[in-house]
């Protein structure tokens, strides 16, 4: 993480990057669709923020080639997905920060306000939708490992499709029925699902339905990274396509 950012970097370039398009969804909602929109939008988009950083995996993974560590990582003794888990670990942390940033500091000056007990919930639901959205985008990145320049393609397609289907800036109902079949593929429709439901004062069990619901889609990605992943080195072991530079 520190190679990759200075705290100023951090503060000043993503963390208000990220408060910056939360505040602009906010407003534009605001004058699209009146006053009555702005808790829904600023826990979704808050949210969200976690999803993007996430999925930079999918480009930090790609970078392993081009660095020339591929066949380093592919020699590890342990299994491929783990290596690549432990790689890119900085990006559900950061995420994690970013989000609870825009929920307990942006959240108050849009009217959303979080009460003391649900705090510790908000921080689990954040920490949970930050991995297993980084399970997904594991698997995103062994399934373009081979194909680099798809990487910013393809992670920024897969939030701009998260956003508009799992219910972050319009509810999952919005859209065809088949587009809420994918959406509950996700773990964020799920775990943004049990954020609103804990913000409208939802019981604990229902909120902790919803949460084991996203965590079980997580994990079921995480096992298709780790067959992709698999299936990646196997391929290019029998091939002798790793190599150190693509």
């Amino acid at each position: 993480m520190r190679v990759i950012y200075t705290w100023k970097s951090w503060t000043f370039g993503w963390l208000g990057r990220m408060l910056a398009q939360v505040t602009y969804f906010v407003m534009l909602g605001h004058v699209v669709g009146g006053s009555g929109q702005t808790t829904y939008l600023v826990v979704g988009n808050s949210l969200m923020t976690c999803a993007i950083e996430s999925l930079s995996v999918v480009a930090s993974s790609a970078w392993e080639r081009q660095a020339g560590t591929l066949s380093l990582i592919t020699a590890s003794p342990a299994r491929p997905v783990w290596v690549f888990v432990g790689r890119s670990l900085q990006w559900p942390i950061s995420g994690t920060g970013t989000s609870l940033v825009a929920l307990f500091a942006l959240g108050p000056a849009f009217g959303v306000h979080w009460r003391a007990e649900q705090i510790v919930p908000v921080v689990v639901i954040v920490c949970v939708t930050a991995v297993t959205t980084y399970f997904l985008g594991l698997f995103l990145a062994a399934v373009i490992l081979n194909a680099g320049g798809l990487r910013n393609v393809v992670s920024n397609v897969a939030y701009l499709v998260m956003m508009a289907i799992c219910g972050v800036q319009v509810p999952v109902g919005y859209w065809p029925r088949w587009v809420g079949f994918v959406a509950d593929g996700v773990p964020l429709t799920h775990l943004l699902a049990a954020l609103r439901a804990l913000a409208d004062g939802s019981g604990p069990a229902h909120v902790a339905v919803l949460v084991a619901k996203g965590l079980l889609v997580g994990v079921c990605w995480l096992v298709a990274a780790h067959l992709a992943f698999t299936s990646l080195v196997s391929r290019g072991r029998r091939a002798g396509t790793i190599d150190f530079a693509s």
